[in-house]
Formats: C-alpha cells, sequence, structure tokens
C-alpha cells in the first residue's frame, strides 16, 4: 500500500482546501454545463450558501464545453473564452475554488490560468497527451476514472501526470459500464485508488446515470443518489462530487441525473455526518485494513 498524499486546491484569495485523508470531507459541486451567466451565478451562491451553513469546504463546478454528448442535437456548451468569463466572475465574485473539464490539450494552460482544480473527463482519462498538458500546468487535477476502466488501471493515468513532476492529484469513481446502458459502482474502487496513492472522490450524479439509454441522450436514476452518497462515504471518500440544477428536468444536459438543488442540503448534510462518524470509528479502533 503506498502512502497516500493530500492535495491543496486554491489560494489566499478563494481560501485554500485540503483533501486528503483525515480531513474535512469536500463537496465538488455545481451545474453539469454553464447554460448561461445569471444562471451559473445564481447556483454558485446558492451552493456555497448550503455549504457554509454545514460548513463543508466547496468547490464549485460548471463545464464550457460538453463535447461528449451523444446527439449533434445536444447542447455542446457556452464555448472556452465565454466559458472561462463566467467562471473567473464567480471565482472573483463569489469568492470559491473552481473546477472545469478540459477535454482538449490546447485548452489546457487556458483554463488552467482561471480554475483552481482541472478535471480530466472519464472518456479521456487515459489520452497521454491530455494528463500531459494537464500536469504540467502544474495545477491540481482531478482524473475521472472512465467507465471502462479498472481502478487498479488508474495507476498509469496517475503515473503519466507524475512524469511531468505534479503530484496534486485526485481520483474520481463514477462507474462502471455493466453491459449496455448501464452503470454500477465497486466501491472496492475507493480503496484501490486510494492504495495508488492519493485521495478518493466519488461522482455520485454521473453514477446514476443510463448512458444514452434515451437513444440519442443518457438517462438516470437520480432517486439512487442519497443512498449511493451515504454508502461512499461511510467506505472513506474524502470528496464528493454532484452535479445540481435548480430545475434539471430542463437542464440543457445531464437532466436525467443531476441532483436537484431542494436536496442538496439533506444530502450534503447527511455525508457529513457520515464522514463524521467513520472519522470517529477510525480515531476509536486504529487502522480499518484487515488480513
Amino acid at each position: 500500500m503506498n502512502r497516500m498524499t493530500s492535495l491543496t486546491v486554491g489560494d489566499d484569495a478563494v481560501g485554500e482546501i485540503t483533501i486528503g485523508s483525515g480531513r474535512p470531507l469536500v463537496f465538488i459541486g455545481g451545474p453539469c454545463a454553464i447554460e448561461n451567466e445569471g444562471h451559473t451565478l445564481m447556483m454558485a451562491e446558492r451552493l456555497k450558501a448550503i455549504s457554509d451553513r454545514l460548513n463543508l469546504p466547496f468547490i464549485f463546478k460548471a463545464c464550457y464545453d460538453k463535447d461528449c454528448r451523444s446527439s449533434m442535437d445536444s447542447f455542446l456548451g457556452i464555448g472556452l473564452e465565454e466559458g472561462l468569463r463566467i467562471l473567473e466572475k464567480i471565482r472573483n465574485e463569489i469568492g470559491v475554488p473552481i473546477t472545469s473539464d478540459a477535454s482538449s490539450a490546447d485548452w489546457m494552460e487556458p483554463t488552467a490560468q482561471v480554475v483552481d482544480l482541472l478535471q480530466i473527463p472519464a472518456y479521456l482519462c487515459r489520452q497521454t497527451n491530455l494528463l500531459l498538458a494537464a500536469g504540467n500546468t502544474g495545477k491540481p487535477i482531478n482524473i475521472k476514472k472512465g467507465q471502462f476502466m479498472s481502478p487498479w488501471n488508474m495507476k498509469n493515468s496517475a503515473r503519466k501526470i507524475e512524469s511531468t513532476g505534479n503530484s496534486q492529484i485526485l481520483l474520481s469513481e463514477r462507474g462502471t459500464f455493466f453491459g449496455y446502458n448501464m452503470l454500477i459502482n465497486d466501491f472496492r474502487s475507493f480503496k484501490i485508488m486510494q492504495d495508488i496513492g492519493y485521495p478518493a472522490c466519488f461522482d455520485a450524479t454521473h453514477s446514476v446515470q443510463l448512458p444514452t439509454s434515451l437513444g440519442v441522450i443518457s438517462g438516470g436514476q437520480r432517486e439512487f443518489i442519497p443512498s449511493l452518497v451515504r454508502a461512499a462515504v461511510a467506505a472513506g471518500v474524502e470528496a464528493l462530487f454532484m452535479e445540481v440544477h435548480d430545475d434539471p428536468a430542463n437542464a440543457l444536459s445531464d437532466s436525467g441525473t443531476q441532483l436537484h438543488l431542494q436536496y442538496a442540503e439533506r444530502v450534503l448534510s447527511e455525508a457529513k455526518v457520515m464522514h463524521a462518524t467513520r472519522l470517529e470509528l477510525m480515531e476509536k479502533w486504529g487502522d480499518e485494513d484487515v488480513e
């Protein structure tokens, strides 16, 4: 087993958040896509208020490009330049660290100039040029585990980033293909990825996705989000990722999986209790490794 490192996201302007073993549970969340400036600002404000009430470290997430959509008729994103302008405004005005996908090596440097945590999309988690470009920015990086990847093979993606001298890495579980149009979670993944040497994050909302199950778009089973969150936090993740929207049915992307804003505080509150309970048990009983 490798000794797990931690990563620090943010700076003096928005506050520094450390993700690692024994640290407070970190919430990474926001709408799937930047739909427009007003909506994205509103979501950042509302989610920050919830996180502040719960005393949960919060990193805001929204994406400017959605090039992994199933159909050309789907919303493909607001674009790099406009998206980064909006994210920078949120960072400056709301005062929260920011994360967003970058699905092209050419986008990595300009994205790193704005965000605090770079995110590698799951379907691109083995792309060497993308991982190297991300690593070379020096920014912390969240690598989403591909739905086609075993958790132990995520060490290869991590090693590519390490080759640039960057070890600020977070590894995220977001479900594994179980036949066609179905994802399941293997909760062994968290410990396996932690043993690679990095903190683990659970992506709750993509885990309930039913990929392309509706023909040209993906469906989802968001009713399972609360129970999966509780189980993942009990299993020991250091961060929780959820896409949240005030009107999921009319969201421009991932309408079948985003958590409704009205339920966010309850789900996060339960997650915080589960995390605290796990830390108390570890304090009482020590290391949970068994032979």
